[in-house]
């Protein structure tokens, strides 16, 4: 497996039907991994990384702590000997602490969305491995780049922004393919950039919120846990339109909508 460019120093590898990414800093040629993707692929992303870039990273960041997002992170922790950052409410699924709340399997509708109960809530516990992500919006490593909490999939999830060319990573905040279906979500067929997955979005009053910090970045590139990335005035364009009818994109009913 190779990971592909998407943009000036970043890099994408698929997982199955989730994206781990590669950043290099452009000053230092240090790298961080975010996300480290599914069960059973960290020999893949660590192959992936090391053929990029030749050495071990500097740090994993997480945008947050789902068992899709977070398959490779403990193996790939010890066999690189580095630190993992995640946001300070995402720490008691990564701890050991607590499980996240129960999926939903009658929103959304698709195969994902039915077989959600059998995904593992967690936690895992990465123990004095895991620290905070410092407060301030810097991002260990990459001194170009802020990180912004996107709440609403999860308490701490977080996005990554580069300021001088617009690149957005945005976890599962959004996602570009309908996540709900298998057939999708294995294909990565294309759509319009859509709502994160609903049948683990427990706060959507917090997702709409971080929808609409994200269409006002405008980004040029969007890059998102699930589906391909998306470009220019397409992807501007989607953020938009979900952030502007985002009670349309919601599901009507379910276990999390009042």
């Amino acid at each position: 497996m190779r990971a592909e460019p998407v943009s000036r120093d970043v890099y994408r590898l698929r997982t199955l039907f989730v994206n781990a990414y590669f950043v290099r800093d452009a000053t230092s040629g240090a790298w961080v991994l975010i996300d480290t993707g599914m069960p059973g692929f960290a020999g893949s992303i660590r192959r992936a990384g090391e053929a990029l870039f030749g050495s071990a990273p500097l740090a994993i960041l997480l945008t947050h702590g789902h068992i899709d997002h977070v398959g490779g992170v403990g193996r790939l922790a010890d066999e690189w000997g580095v630190p993992v950052y995640a946001h300070p409410l995402e720490l008691p699924y990564l701890t050991g602490r607590s499980k996240y709340p129960p999926a939903d399997p009658t929103v959304g509708g698709g195969a994902q969305s039915l077989m959600s109960p059998l995904l593992s809530r967690g936690p895992i516990d990465l123990g004095p491995r895991v620290h905070v992500l410092p407060l301030n919006g810097i991002v260990p490593g990459l001194p170009e780049w802020q990180w912004l909490q996107t709440c609403g999939h999860t308490p701490g999830h977080v996005s990554f922004f580069r300021e001088r060319d617009h690149t957005l990573i945005a976890g599962d905040a959004v996602v570009t393919t309908k996540q709900e279906s298998a057939i999708a979500a294995m294909l990565q067929r294309p759509t319009l950039v859509w709502r994160p997955p609903a049948y683990f979005t427990p706060d959507w009053n917090g997702a709409r919120r971080s929808v609409e910090t994200l269409a006002a970045l405008e980004p040029e590139v969007l890059a998102t846990g699930h589906g391909r990335v998306m470009y220019g005035a397409s992807a501007r364009r989607g953020l938009r339109d979900l952030a502007d009818r985002f009670d349309e994109h919601m599901p009507s009913s379910g276990r999390y909508i009042p």
